[in-house]
């Protein structure tokens, strides 16, 4: 088959879940706030629900619904979220060739306790080596994302299977094992990154940048001096900003109120990402990415709100008639 896309991490069974009885304590000096249980006590919930996560398997749905012919690279445990991950992921319609299920492993759960808008996560990482697949597929892109503390042997292979295939355009979005250490850990893959997406904060760590307010251009341009031709940098309620060695674009948010945050960036990464595999500027892949990240913060869960390539052309006039605009910074 003729894959547009393979998108290579990991991917989880999240539990969302929201406490009917919980009381924030708030710190105003220093503006930290917390969520208090009574300690030992049963916490009713007043809603309960399951869904797919992590970034490959958020970027890999995301995608499919744009209309982008893709595959997922992952290894999973052989437990029951493990098939139950095969199970959801079949649904959606995602090649599965490359997913391998390790015996007596156990599969990445998360809990995600909702409560005033925000989400707090319990997450189990299963500790695993990841099985890289003895052929992979001749394609145009490649999504590489967060992986758990053993991802650097599959990083190696996979690096050496793209020298390989000089034509495959890689699309690097690091998680937090990658980012731990620092720049030093993933500069052979910056090195070989077409297109970076990371948020603000990420970007600033990366490039050593410092605060960066004002200066989006150069955090842009310091983060294309470590390899990427493009760089995508989300910023919250901020909106996003790319730059692509030339010319940066910013946008904002679509005003929409939201009801859970979880999946957000990804669901902006598949947008962007699926607008340029299909031929558009990145001007109008930062508003593909905008109204993705805005449907899903709409529902509970990161798959759920993610858009297909019928309702995008709806969406897409929502954000133009609200005022979205891409404009050059």
């Amino acid at each position: 088959m003729n894959y547009d896309l393979l998108s290579i991490g990991d991917a989880s069974i999240d539990v969302f879940m929201a406490p009917t009885e919980s009381e924030q304590l708030c710190q105003i000096d220093t503006k930290e706030c917390f969520i208090a249980f009574s300690y030992g006590q049963k916490i009713p919930v007043k809603n309960l629900q399951f869904s797919v996560g992590g970034n490959a398997a958020n970027n890999a749905v995301g995608a499919k619904r744009l209309g982008v012919t893709d595959a997922l690279v992952l290894t999973l445990g052989d437990d029951y979220i493990g098939g139950m991950l095969v199970e959801k992921l079949q649904a959606e319609g995602i090649d599965l060739t490359y997913v391998f299920q390790q015996p007596s492993t156990a599969s990445n759960y998360s809990t995600v306790i909702n409560y005033s808008g925000e989400r707090t996560i319990f997450t189990f990482h299963a500790p695993r080596s990841y099985e890289f697949p003895v052929q992979l597929p001749n394609v145009p892109w490649a999504y590489l994302t967060s992986m758990g503390e053993s991802y650097r042997p599959f990083y190696n292979h996979f690096l050496d299977w793209l020298r390989k295939n000089p034509n495959t355009k890689l699309v690097f979005n690091p998680g937090s094992w990658q980012l731990k250490g620092g720049v030093k850990e993933i500069a052979d893959v910056l090195a070989m990154t077409f297109i970076i997406f990371v948020n603000r904060e990420e970007a600033e760590k990366l490039t050593g940048f410092g605060p960066s307010h004002g200066k989006e251009k150069d955090l842009c341009v310091a983060l294309n001096k470590l390899g990427p031709k493009i760089c995508v940098i989300t910023d919250g309620g901020n909106g996003a900003f790319a730059y692509d060695l030339v010319k940066g674009l910013k946008v904002g948010v679509l005003p929409v109120d939201a009801f859970e945050r979880t999946g957000a960036g990804d669901a902006f990464g598949s947008g962007f990402l699926s607008a340029v595999i299909k031929g558009k500027d990145i001007g109008e892949a930062l508003i593909w990415g905008t109204v993705n990240s805005a449907s899903v913060i709409g529902y509970t869960g990161s798959q759920k709100g993610l858009l297909t390539s019928e309702e995008m052309p709806e969406w897409l006039e929502r954000a133009r008639s609200s005022g979205v605009k891409v404009e050059e910074f």
